[in-house]
């Protein structure tokens, strides 16, 4: 079974990482939701894709009260995304603003699986590597996946995947092959593909046997996968 995995939400029908955007996912049959997490000044994980705001601020120099009223917490968005899964990526990576080589997000998100999903509706997601090996340090049971733009050397990424002791991969779309699929699988991993939104793209990587399609159409998923797999 291929899962449809709403990207930042419905975010081709709604403003991406809100709370609409999470309970349209699930009106139009979402199996699963992304969501991009951060910290707040005073510690609160947020939703928001980028470090800034519109106005200049930077999410980790202002107080999660001073935020957005449509930027929600992780703790509210994971409510709202119920019964679906959550995919949270965490946003840390030494070359933006609000870099935190302590990972302090990372341990704040082990918390919020623990309190909000269990294990059986989450994956947490970075394309910082040790960002993850902190999670998995706070509770190595919650299932990570390493993000990747670029898949040069597949047979070294699965590796390091394996070494880190990742559930999966999640690559960008342009990379992805039914080879690398068929060699991820053999590692024990799964492969969940961003971000896809044409129905041709979605039934080739269904038919190379991918575990997860994110999208920002999720309706659209929807309705091809139930019917490829009626």
């Amino acid at each position: 079974m291929t899962l449809v995995i709403a990207h930042r939400g419905a975010s081709a029908a709604a403003a991406e990482n809100t709370l609409p955007a999470f309970s349209l996912a699930r009106e139009l049959g979402a199996d699963w939701v992304e969501l991009d997490a951060r910290r707040s000044r005073d510690g609160v994980v947020v939703v928001s894709h980028d470090g800034c705001l519109p106005d200049g601020r930077m999410i980790v120099e202002t107080d999660c009260a001073d935020l957005p009223e449509s930027m929600p917490s992780l703790a509210e968005a994971l409510e709202e995304c119920e019964p679906m899964g959550v995919n949270i990526e965490i946003k840390n990576l030494p070359d933006e603003p609000d870099y935190d080589s302590d990972h302090a997000v990372s341990e704040a998100v082990a918390g919020l699986v623990q309190a909000y999903l269990g294990i059986e509706r989450s994956l947490v997601t970075s394309f910082n590597i040790d960002a993850l090996d902190r999670l998995k340090a706070v509770d190595p049971s919650i299932p990570c996946g390493w993000l990747t733009f670029d898949l040069s050397d597949p047979a070294s990424a699965i590796g390091r995947a394996v070494a880190h002791g990742m559930a999966g991969i999640n690559p960008y779309d342009a990379t992805v092959d039914a080879a690398l699929i068929r060699r991820a699988h053999e590692a024990g991993l799964e492969v969940n593909v961003w971000t896809v939104d044409d129905p041709e793209r979605m039934t080739q990587l269904h038919a190379w046997g991918v575990d997860g399609i994110i999208t920002n159409v999720p309706d659209v998923g929807r309705a091809l996968i139930d019917r490829l797999e009626a």
